[in-house]
């Protein structure tokens, strides 16, 4: 695991502009930058080739924990106490007292709740000043009742709150036939690897341990057992699927035990199937603690293999920081940090060292392609679409991630000529093309794991109030898959798809000119990937439309030269590109890698872009921001890609310098 970037965070330069020193001093200027931060990314690199940066998210993954471990009775005493002191550093006692979603966004319930019965859990006294004033401010929420769905369940297995507080959520699903309305299929792969051990836990009535009988009914406003608003009634189609959950609920006890015994086996064999090592059930973790907890209820002992390689899977997420602190990533990303460093060392200089790392690198890629098994996606293409993608994990072979696969594909392809070997990759590259070519939604889009995974109904179930159950094509993954398209010589012979994926971005533009971004924040992330991709299939750039993403791109630009975006944008679209007035390093660098894409390097607002990359150049060589870059899922959940601060604007420092190159005379390098 990389060490925290959040170290030596001081400057170590100003803005780089003619005025201080003229077109030579900034060039070099520019080119020290380039150094140094080639030099710290190199430092990151793993020894056999690959990079993974640290990837947190908020209170919850690492609350989850510390709860877990009081589920199962097995307590690691030391870790608990390093998680404690994680979760109050993070606590928002300058703002709403609670805990957010995203740095500086709005007090969260779901995560508060969470994180104060994890603190309570690991000993923190109720009356403790930290706790005093996150408890008042959940109970200003409205209290824990308010909590979503997954958090309600979490209280039911600890016997905060009665199970009628959660949905009906039967293990006998998975025995459901395809044509049903709700079926897993129908579900995105991260709910449907989720959903299968939770139905058990659900269907059992599972109990944790909880060894220390901590209870947090000082968190409800009306008692538990009382409250008698668990669900929202807001639409007709909400209503519809809560009477369907009243009714379902009346026939369980008519469910015979030996169909009840046999989904459960079912769920347990799906479950087994899909474990994939060390690396976890689904590569996140919500999958490997209700996995791991399901086996714990069946009594599967801690010796048994399954359950010692669920808990080690469990563990390499965990991240032990020199300052004393421990919390616990959702998932790791060697494959995309791997991907998008290799990209900004690609142009970045250091002769033979660089070009070592980066084949290196590029050989831990090609070894990771999924070949062999066709996985869930599987259920939603013609037979004859062969497995060629590579998964955001180390190892996650059921589901292979088109966006990384774009890339990857597009990558190998480039360097393969590079090298003078186009051969070298072509297999490889022509089966991910072909795979996610394989993939593409009846939309012209590209999701992320499947194709056509968009029956909006399944996000008005009970179940589904965070509406993170389907995985519908997005504009940012589709401008990847033309960007693999245009990169990999393929173009020609998908013809149709291309053109297919580029109507469905024209017709998913905002009035703008923006594209909205779902796996980054947002409008910025969103129409950085969709321009690059429609200029590498062909796509005339002087079109009106991409002059309006160009407009909107300059009009958005903060005074300080670089870009920024909060996630807010998510909850109110009206502020898209746009963060207060504040910059980010990841932000300014997918503004100016989006001008670049469309022939504006030499614009002034590119300069000024850099200028303010050069000006918050970090001792260490890299950049740093204490903000959420991603969504896990919009609007209630986030992710800070610790890498995102690292390669991204070390790559927008060295193409610029690649597209500048014959305007400007180059320092001594």
């Amino acid at each position: 695991m990389s060490a925290t970037l959040e170290l030596a965070r001081e400057p170590v330069r100003g803005p780089a502009s003619a005025g201080h020193g003229g077109e030579a001093r900034a060039e070099a200027r520019l080119d020290a930058a380039i150094d140094a931060g080639r030099e710290a990314l190199l430092g990151h690199q793993q020894d056999d080739g690959h990079w993974c940066f640290e990837l947190e998210s908020d209170a919850t993954i690492t609350a989850e924990y510390i709860l877990m471990m009081h589920f199962a009775d097995e307590i690691d005493t030391d870790l608990q106490a390093r998680m404690a002191v994680y979760l109050r550093a993070i606590q928002r006692r300058d703002r709403h007292g609670g805990w957010d979603q995203y740095h500086d966004g709005a007090l969260d319930i779901s995560c508060s709740v969470k994180a104060y019965f994890a603190l309570k859990a690991a000993g923190d006294a109720a009356d403790a000043p930290h706790m005093v004033q996150a408890r008042e401010a959940i109970l200003a929420a409205g209290g824990a009742a308010r909590a979503n769905v997954f958090t309600r369940i979490l209280l039911a297995t600890f016997e905060q709150v009665p199970w009628r507080a959660t949905p009906f959520v039967p293990v006998e699903l998975i025995l459901f036939p395809r044509w049903m309305p709700v079926h897993l299929d129908k579900m995105a792969y991260w709910a449907r690897s989720t959903l299968v051990p939770l139905t058990v836990l659900c269907s059992m009535r599972a109990k944790a341990a909880n060894p220390h009988r901590v209870s947090i009914r000082e968190l409800f406003v009306t008692p538990p057992e009382e409250e008698r608003r668990y669900f929202s009634t807001q639409g007709l189609v909400r209503k519809a699927f809560l009477v369907v959950d009243r009714l379902a609920r009346c026939i369980e006890p008519m469910i015979p035990a030996g169909l009840r015994r046999r989904a459960i086996e079912r769920a347990q064999a799906w479950c087994v199937e899909r474990m994939n090592g060390e690396d976890g059930l689904g590569g996140i973790f919500p999958p490997m603690v209700y996995w791991y907890e399901m086996m714990v209820l069946l009594g599967i002992p801690k010796s048994d293999p399954r359950r010692a390689t669920c808990l080690a899977a469990i563990r390499k997420l965990v991240v032990h920081r020199p300052d004393g602190m421990a919390y616990c990533q959702p998932c790791l990303s060697p494959v995309w940090d791997t991907a998008w460093s290799i990209m900004a060392l690609q142009h970045a200089g250091g002769g033979e060292r660089t070009r070592d790392a980066i084949q290196r690198a590029y050989d831990w890629l090609a070894q990771r392609q999924v070949q062999d098994l066709r996985g869930d996606w599987a259920d939603h293409v013609p037979a004859t679409v062969q497995p060629g993608g590579w998964a955001f994990q180390y190892a996650n072979p059921y589901y292979p991630d088109i966006d990384d696969s774009a890339v990857v594909a597009a990558m190998l392809a480039v360097h393969g000529r590079r090298l003078g070997q186009p051969e070298r990759y072509a297999q490889q590259v022509e089966r991910a093309v072909e795979w996610m070519v394989g993939l593409q939604s009846r939309n012209g889009g590209f999701g992320a794991f499947d194709a056509n995974c968009d029956r909006e109904y399944l996000n008005r179930i009970p179940f589904a109030d965070h509406g993170a159950l389907l995985d519908p094509p997005t504009e940012d993954v589709s401008g990847r898959v033309l960007l693999a398209l245009g990169l990999s010589g393929e173009r020609a012979r998908h013809a149709d798809a291309v053109a297919r994926c580029v109507d469905y971005l024209r017709r998913t533009q905002r009035a703008d000119g923006s594209w909205w971004g779902r796996w980054g924040t947002n409008y910025l992330y969103g129409t950085w990937s969709v321009l690059a991709g429609l200029a590498l299939v062909g796509e005339d750039v002087r079109q009106r439309y991409i002059r309006k993403a160009v407009d909107w791109l300059l009009r958005v630009q903060n005074a300080d030269g670089g870009w920024g975006e909060t996630n807010d944008t998510y909850f109110a679209p009206q502020l898209a590109g746009t963060n207060g007035g504040e910059s980010t390093p990841n932000c300014t660098a997918w503004a100016l890698l989006a001008l670049f894409a469309v022939g504006e390097a030499h614009a002034p607002a590119a300069r000024r872009g850099i200028d303010y990359l050069l000006g918050c150049q970090q001792k260490g060589g890299l950049w740093w921001h204490p903000s959420h870059n991603a969504p896990g899922f919009p609007r209630i959940y986030y992710l800070k890609y610790h890498g995102y601060t690292a390669y991204f604007p070390l790559w927008a420092l060295t193409r610029y310098r690649q597209l500048v190159k014959p305007a400007l005379p180059r320092a001594a390098h």
